[in-house]
């Protein structure tokens, strides 16, 4: 059995190995190796930043949304970005969805409501394979969680396009040059250029820029909880901290007596 500094030597050495699960857990397999960002969210205590979400929300509305369906989220989530629920029902107005059927047994559209998912830009997966030369665009809503690094990959993804292929690659017709993608060809064109959006902050809009903030969004739809997961891992440590010191000098009061 292990005498109770041993105990208390063990759980000091396991706390920081708990603590490293309360960074995004990031689904093994396809890893790769890519420049390592500073990312707002990472570490034990890391946050989102809401500036920051609010600028990958204006990029995934703006360009990204035009192929890209996150189903897994609604409009009312976009509380935790900082909008209130004027500027949410706003937004989810701007969308129309089907719904019913009525009392005539018909399905009608409709504004969307903050409860409604996001807009999806093709009614189903055979029509987004014929909008995109029979390329299917991903779901975004765990796209940053689909890979080990994902984060990483995702912002080196989509600041590694360019126009001209090394010599001696040739580019088919449909394809693109990226040199982050596996095997450096993809279907997808380059989604971002400067200044392509104007940041309702003023903010300068460089590919890099853009990037970062979109990966950022990213992240938080794939992990909303982020913020609260951590901050109960670090509690839950601390209360077990303390109640082996609170064994242990329960412990040494007993022997005390016996002795």
């Amino acid at each position: 059995m292990l005498k109770m500094p041993k105990i208390a030597s063990v759980i000091t050495i396991i706390a920081p190995l708990m603590l490293i699960s309360a960074n995004p857990a990031l689904a093994a397999g396809g890893g790769g190796s890519y420049a390592k960002q500073d990312w707002s969210f990472s570490g034990i205590f890391g946050k989102y930043d809401k500036l920051t979400l609010q600028r990958g929300f204006q990029i995934h509305k703006e360009v990204c949304a035009a192929c890209h369906s996150l189903k897994y989220l609604s409009y009312r989530h976009l509380e935790a970005l900082g909008y209130n629920e004027a500027q949410i029902k706003a937004l989810a107005s701007e969308y129309e969805v089907t719904d019913g059927p009525n009392d005539e047994g018909e399905m009608y559209t409709r504004p969307a409501l903050p409860s409604d998912r996001f807009y999806s830009p093709f009614a189903n997966d055979a029509a987004a394979r014929y909008a995109n030369g029979g390329a299917l665009p991903v779901d975004l809503s765990l796209i940053a969680k689909a890979r080990a690094n994902g984060p990483d990959y995702l912002y080196a993804l989509l600041t590694s396009y360019h126009d001209d292929a090394p010599a001696g690659v040739e580019v088919p017709e449909g394809l693109y040059y990226n040199d982050a993608f596996s095997g450096n060809l993809i279907a997808m064109p380059q989604p971002l250029y400067d200044d392509q959006v104007a940041y309702q902050d003023g903010h300068d809009a460089t590919v890099a820029q853009m990037s970062y903030d979109v990966v950022n969004f990213l992240m938080w739809a794939a992990e909303p909880h982020l913020e609260e997961r951590k901050s109960l891992g670090i509690k839950v440590i601390l209360f077990l901290l303390f109640f082996v010191f609170v064994l242990y000098a329960h412990k040494r009061r007993l022997w005390k007596n016996l002795h």
